[in-house]
């Protein structure tokens, strides 16, 4: 019986080729039972973020998952447009879940609004990959999400009035922009100003129907 040859181009491959076999099959292993915590653990972040818009921070993971099932009370998706309905020291607020670009990457976040439907209540903004204390400010500055509240989001006649500005003209509805970080700034305007208006406009209208069928 011949001798295997360990240094044949024949061995190598099929080595190299069992191996690889190996190493995925244990990859995918490894990823199909992690998945369920690693789904957890988004779930739960997605969690927080929509509590923080709600101004509510500092909570853990056991603290957030109790604060979220106490003060969210509905999931709706109507006409594309998906939002919360919560109550908050006995007042109802809706958060409205929003997507955007910034400079490097997508950027998203979480408003909320007062039972008017045309004031925010709260603020939180995240991103995939935006410039370290530049554009990244919009996720890491507290105190800039915060600017957010108590702004308008449709002037008198029913339009668009929410913006992020280099200059504040209007400050019932506009926000200055983070310092060396306009495009991912403007990002931020344009997601407000498009799904924002959205789905207060939707939440508007479907006040208006709850409204007329009681009557």
């Amino acid at each position: 019986m011949s001798k295997l040859n360990t240094n044949s181009n024949a061995y190598i491959i099929i080595y190299s080729a069992v191996l690889v076999v190996i190493v995925a099959f244990l990859l995918a292993f490894v990823y199909q039972a992690l998945k369920p915590m690693q789904d957890a653990n988004v779930a739960l972040d997605v969690k927080k973020q929509i509590l923080y818009s709600l101004n509510i921070r500092g909570l853990d993971g056991q603290e957030a998952e109790a604060k979220y099932a106490e003060v969210v009370l509905t999931e709706v998706e109507k006409d594309g447009v998906k939002y919360y309905g919560c109550k908050i020291d006995g007042q109802t607020k809706y958060v409205l879940p929003l997507k955007g670009m910034g400079l490097w990457g997508g950027i998203s976040g979480f408003v909320s609004v007062n039972d008017d439907l045309n004031t925010i209540y709260g603020a939180y903004f995240n991103h995939e990959s935006e410039t370290a204390g530049l554009g990244a400010e919009i996720k890491d500055s507290q105190a800039w999400q915060e600017k957010f509240q108590g702004k308008k989001i449709l002037d008198e006649n029913g339009n668009a009035a929410i913006a992020v500005v280099k200059k504040v003209e209007n400050p019932a509805s506009e926000v200055d922009c983070v310092t060396g970080a306009t495009l991912t700034s403007n990002g931020v305007s344009d997601m407000l100003r498009d799904g924002l208006v959205k789905g207060v406009k939707l939440l508007q209208a479907s006040a208006n129907e709850t409204k007329a069928e009681e009557e």
